[in-house]
């Protein structure tokens, strides 16, 4: 038995604003899923291409109260519990995902779609807390298909967003997660630093202020390509060279999530995290 993975995310919002983004149909299909149809206590569907196994919807309400949804949800021929819920914490509000069957372990083999749960709600709830703050959205995954490739605009200068891609500290700022990086072609990459990581990524491309190529080995590479204009950034993030008929969904939608903390870096001036420790 797995312990439950448990991610939440503070927003400037009211509750009751959270709530009612979590709850209206026209806002859950521009946060979150293409389709929604919900009809609390009775209903609460989602399912779409950025949805894992959303070619219908999947779920089944439990229980909910009116700061809380706590749903079943098939995934891979499991029914496993998922519920989401608002509250107010240190004066801040607080949305909560509590989700069951998630192994990291899946993950690594692909042994099963339940390796996305982690990556997919950190982005979606990233996604919800630019909802709520009436910021430009993060692009979703793509369940459906091998083509992973995203592009923001993102409110800095290249050569500002260029450093926090190569920056040691400021990577590990932004990512939530410590990452020791040799700034050239052929440098390590190590999540969790050099001494953590036994088989870091290495760089393999590095033009400043342009691009930044990371091979993660069976993973494939990320292409991190810069154009700017007028302080402004285009950030374009591509994923290649992985096997076609085993796309690396959880590394892709974590690299998603972590672009909507990159975004929100550069261009909030009081800055911090949107997660909150659990």
């Amino acid at each position: 038995m797995t312990e439950p993975l448990i991610i939440s995310v503070r927003t400037g919002a009211s509750p009751a604003a959270a709530f009612e983004a979590l709850t209206d149909p026209q806002a859950v299909t521009t946060w979150f899923a293409e389709k929604a149809d919900i009809d609390l206590p009775r209903r609460y569907d989602f399912w779409g291409p950025s949805i894992p196994e959303g070619d219908a919807p999947h779920q089944k309400v439990v229980d909910c109260t009116d700061r809380s949804i706590h749903l079943s949800w098939l995934l891979d021929g499991v029914w496993t519990t998922t519920e989401i819920s608002v509250g107010v914490e240190n004066d801040e509000t607080r949305i909560t995902v509590t989700q069951s069957h998630f192994d990291f372990n899946d993950i690594i083999t692909g042994a099963s779609i339940r390796g996305v749960l982690q990556s997919f709600w950190a982005l979606s709830l990233a996604n919800l807390v630019d909802y709520l703050d009436g910021r430009p959205l993060t692009p979703r995954g793509d369940f459906t298909g091998a083509e992973l490739s995203a592009t923001v605009e993102i409110d800095a200068a290249p050569a500002a967003v260029y450093d926090s891609l190569i920056s040691s500290e400021k990577v590990s700022q932004w990512f939530g997660y410590p990452v020791e990086i040799e700034p050239h072609v052929d440098g390590r990459f190590a999540m969790g630093g050099l001494d953590a990581d036994p088989h870091p990524a290495h760089l393999v491309e590095l033009v400043p202020d342009e691009r930044v190529g990371i091979d993660w080995g069976p993973g494939g590479i990320s292409t991190w390509e810069l154009a700017g204009s007028d302080g402004r950034t285009r950030l374009t993030l591509v994923s290649s060279g992985f096997d076609q008929n085993n796309p690396p969904y959880p590394a892709w939608l974590g690299m998603l999530s972590g672009l909507a903390e990159l975004r929100r870096f550069h261009e909030i001036g009081d800055w911090a995290p949107i997660t909150a420790a659990s």
